[in-house]
């Protein structure tokens, strides 16, 4: 079976107090997920539980390496997932707010694009290989 693109969406998201690589990067992928809608794997697809369906999302933060993986896959609700970190992102100058994070000041920003992918009895040609 081959994999075929359905949906690509991006999102876009950060922490503004705390410096925190998985918590904006939850967000982004939560951002990203909340403007796509998946109709047309049920409705035309023919999928009734998300079979067969792949979630790969690329994810840029300032400090990839600070991720939580396991943390942001779990944020991905449908199909099997996948994750790829990159530098990338922003990172500038906020405000301390001891209160959330003594000594640090900085937002960081992550970007993700999130790429569903269906399986498919479908060859190149559009074919049924079945």
């Amino acid at each position: 079976m081959a994999r075929k693109r359905f949906a690509i969406e991006l999102g876009y998201a950060a922490d503004l107090h705390g410096e925190d690589m998985t918590k904006a990067a939850v967000r982004a992928v939560r951002d990203a997920v909340s403007r796509i809608c998946l109709c047309g794997i049920v409705e035309i697809c023919g999928r009734d539980r998300f079979q067969g369906v792949y979630v790969h999302a690329d994810l840029a933060v300032p400090c990839p390496d600070e991720v939580d993986r396991e943390t942001v896959l779990a944020s991905i609700p449908i199909g099997e997932a996948s994750l790829n970190l990159m530098t990338g992102g922003m990172s500038v100058p906020g405000i301390e707010v001891a209160c959330f994070a003594p000594g640090v000041s900085n937002i960081v920003v992550a970007c993700a694009c999130l790429t569903v992918s269906v399986e498919t009895d479908m060859d190149k040609a559009g074919m049924d290989v079945r």
